[in-house]
């Protein structure tokens, strides 16, 4: 019979078995001590080469510090300003124009020369004028005299009087006409009564007929002598007012040139009025200037006709400079008079100083280089010590200063951003890390604000933080 093979199990239960039955050794037959080095296992240096590939890998693939640039919190002077164009101004600047009309003689002054007060600076043909004054002279000549024969058109005085004299003559004999009138009529009323009686008297065989025809006769003359003395009176009365009529036509006559007084005597006003603007044109044909300055510019060179207002020429003293800057309306509020203003890029070496004096209460219309329509003050200032190669319509630029402090902590502009609820946040460089913190601010410049909290004298902030920038980010600057 073949022997059963012995598996594993068998043989390892039979191992410990006769592990088990050994007899124990002595202390002289056990095995001399193992050195530490074969005590120690065997896949150790394994594990060691794997940590070490860790921490290669860990070295290698860690982030590298990110590159920045840093900035300094520090204390010292700020000036909040406001930065605009500007130019310079004639303080006093007399545009000089043409009086009258006429044909302006050609102007031998340049842009330069000095001038005097009341000094003659151009000179219009008077000829034209002079003319023209004559010829009112003349009128008003003429006016006059057709005055004065006015006066012999009025009725004599004794003429007058005369016709006052036939009224009155009239007026007698008018009253003499009626008070024969009135006679001739009670003399009829008595012939009447006496016809009447005789032919009472005929029919009573009282009187005879012949008696009774005369007392007929005697009413029927009387009936014609009342008719005749009417007749009287009615001449006599239009006798009367003719005389008036004619007393009537003399005064009329006497009242015309009156009117006529009156229009000669308002054409004679007007005439004198003519005559005087024309005598003082003519005497102003000589342009004068009107104070002591220099030319800054001539705008009519060339003999030419020029109309009454056109500007000739302009002076002012240029030693009295003043500067005109516009700004925005926005900032007009924060800028007082007195403020002080620094100026650059005049053309000097060093900056200019200057002082505002005022703000100009309306502001302008503009439409910026953007087509954006912006409302815009003129600020005017004044130079402390204005240089001599400075002149009028010079562009400069100005720094306004609206609030100034010698000793303040202040921070760069480029460190800032903003972080949560609108707030205020830098980077601060920590042991090679960047940390954010919040910061309130105060007044700013155009580079640096004011730090009110946040921030200490010397700590390094990080300018113009990219997205990379996070809080605990390993930083190199």
């Amino acid at each position: 019979m073949q022997p059963k093979p012995l598996d594993s199990n068998s043989l390892s239960s039979q191992s410990g078995r006769d592990r088990w039955q050994q007899p124990e050794l002595s202390a002289a037959q056990k095995s001399p001590p193992i050195p530490w080095r074969k005590r120690l296992p065997r896949r150790l240096p394994y594990w060691l080469a794997g940590l070490g590939i860790a921490v290669l890998l860990a070295v290698v693939l860690r982030p590298a510090p990110v590159p920045v640039e840093l900035g300094q919190v520090r204390t010292g002077p700020l000036q909040v300003t406001i930065a605009a164009e500007g130019k310079t101004r004639v303080r006093d600047r007399y545009v000089i124009a043409a009086p009258v009309a006429g044909r302006l003689a050609r102007i031998v002054l340049e842009p330069g020369d000095a001038v005097q007060a009341d000094a003659v600076v151009a000179q219009i043909d008077s000829l034209p004028l002079d003319t023209e004054v004559d010829a009112a002279q003349a009128r008003l000549s003429e006016l006059q005299a057709q005055l004065a024969g006015v006066e012999t058109q009025r009725p004599k005085a004794a003429a007058i009087a005369q016709a006052q004299a036939n009224i009155s003559a009239a007026v007698a004999s008018q009253r003499q006409a009626e008070a024969r009138y009135q006679d001739a009529q009670a003399v009829l009323a008595q012939a009447i009564r006496d016809r009447d009686r005789m032919r009472s008297l005929e029919a009573a065989g009282a009187q005879s007929r012949q008696a009774r025809e005369a007392a007929e006769l005697a009413a029927t003359q009387q009936q014609r002598a009342v008719e005749a003395a009417r007749r009287q009176v009615e001449a006599e009365t239009a006798s009367v007012t003719a005389a008036r009529n004619a007393l009537a036509v003399l005064q009329a006559e006497q009242q015309d040139p009156d009117y006529l007084l009156e229009v000669y005597r308002a054409q004679i006003a007007s005439a004198e009025a003519a005559l005087t603007r024309l005598t003082d044109e003519a005497q102003r044909t000589t342009v004068s200037a009107p104070a002591a300055g220099s030319v800054l510019r001539v705008l009519q060179k060339s003999d030419r006709y020029v109309q009454a207002g056109d500007p000739l020429l302009e002076v002012g003293d240029a030693a009295q400079l003043e500067l005109v800057i516009d700004i925005l309306s926005a900032d007009a509020v924060r800028v007082t008079p007195g403020a002080p203003i620094e100026i650059e890029h005049w053309g000097g070496a060093q900056p200019l100083r200057a002082q505002v004096r005022y703000v100009e209460p309306a502001a302008f219309t503009e439409v910026s280089a953007l087509g954006v329509e912006e409302q815009r003050v003129n600020v005017i200032a004044d130079l402390v010590e204005p240089p001599q190669t400075l002149g009028d319509g010079y562009r400069v630029e100005a720094q306004i200063v609206t609030w100034a402090d010698d000793d303040v902590l202040k921070v760069p502009l480029s460190a800032l951003f903003r972080c949560e609820d609108e707030a205020w946040c830098v980077f601060v460089a920590e042991n090679g890390q960047a940390q954010r913190r919040q910061v309130g601010l105060g007044p700013r410049s155009d580079a640096e604000a004011v730090v009110e909290q946040g921030l200490s004298n010397g700590e390094p902030v990080i300018l113009y933080p990219s997205e990379q920038i996070k809080p605990g980010q390993r930083i190199r600057g």
